[in-house]
Parts: C-alpha cells; sequence; structure tokens
C-alpha cells in the first residue's frame, strides 16, 4: 500500500512525538539519533543560524522541518540542518515547507547506514539542492556533495564553505565536534 502525504499528517496526529519521513510511498519512523550525532548538528545549524538571520539571507532549520519533495512520490524529508535562500520561502509555513532546501546537512548517528545518507543527499541534489554535506563525528570528516561533481572529504584543519550559497561563510571543520570536558 503506497502512503500519502494526507496518511503521513494523519499518522503525526495520532503519534505527535514522533519524527517521520514519507519516503517511496512508506512512513519512516526516525528514532533518536544520540546525544553526539544531536550535538554536531546543532552546533551546525547554530553557526548557519548565526550568519544567516542578521544578514537576512534565508531561513535555517533543523531535523523537524519537512520538505515535500516535487518527486513522483512527494516525499517528505527532513535533513540534519538545512539552509532556503530568502527569495526562494519569503514566508514561513507551519506545514511543510513545498521546495527543496539549497543546502543540508545530514549528520551521521550511531544507527545511520553511510549509504542510506549518501543516497538521500543524491535525492535531494536531483531534486534541486545545490550543495549537501554528510557529517561524520566518528572519522570526524565531511563529505561534500554538488551536483555533476566528485564528492570532497573534508577534515580537521579545513574549512567548510559553499560561495554560491553564502559568500563569506567558512565553518572550521574541527569547531562542530562536541567538546571535551576535563
Amino acid at each position: 500500500m503506497t502512503l500519502t502525504i494526507q496518511d503521513l499528517k494523519h499518522f503525526q496526529q495520532q503519534h505527535p512525538n514522533h519524527r517521520l519521513e514519507l519516503v517511496d510511498g512508506a512512513i519512516i519512523v526516525m528514532s533518536p539519533s544520540g546525544f553526539e550525532s544531536d550535538e554536531v548538528a546543532a552546533e551546525i545549524v547554530a553557526q548557519l543560524r548565526n550568519w544567516v538571520r542578521p544578514r537576512k539571507l534565508g531561513r535555517v532549520t533543523a531535523s523537524s522541518a519537512g520538505f515535500r519533495l516535487p518527486n513522483a512520490d512527494a516525499d517528505v524529508r527532513a535533513p540534519d540542518a538545512s539552509f532556503v535562500k530568502a527569495a526562494r520561502l519569503k514566508r514561513t509555513t507551519e506545514d511543510f515547507a513545498n521546495l527543496v532546501p539549497d543546502l543540508i546537512f545530514e549528520v551521521r548517528s550511531k544507527t545511520d547506514d553511510l549509504d542510506a545518507l549518501r543516497t538521500k543527499i543524491r535525492q535531494f541534489l536531483e531534486l534541486g539542492t545545490i550543495v549537501g554535506a554528510l557529517v561524520d563525528y566518528r572519522t570526524q570528516t565531511i563529505e561534500v556533495y554538488r551536483n555533476q561533481a566528485e564528492p570532497v572529504t573534508l577534515g580537521n584543519g579545513d574549512r567548510f564553505t559553499v560561495p554560491e550559497l553564502l559568500p563569506g561563510w567558512e565553518m572550521e571543520v574541527s569547531s562542530i565536534w562536541a567538546p571535551e570536558f576535563d
């Protein structure tokens, strides 16, 4: 049985504390990610937001923001962090955004399959996302994906930049990992 966005909304009403995605006509229940991966995602969102908002460049969202994708199945996906240019979403919505974000981050959690995350990023790119990033706290790397280009892997000592979307913004790779306190 292929489920629709109406089925997803109904399921969410019945289970408001669940994070859900609609993928290929099936509802996927997203389990909690674990502390470290969410801490990394929160740092990415914070750094993005601190650059974007004062400059009124667009919208930054975390993992609960759903995007209704323009594919045949009308999937609803939720990257761990995302950015949408202001010109593309001038007013916010309390529903799912009917567009693909310009920039997405997927942060590997302890239960994530890397190939599944890469597939998700590629789906976003095929539908119009400009840059997708796979963040792996275990290896302390970021794989950067752009359409029609080979992925680039960044590590500590490198800076993540997206000049085509956010000229002047940079994020030191080493700055997003969970700190250790003595």
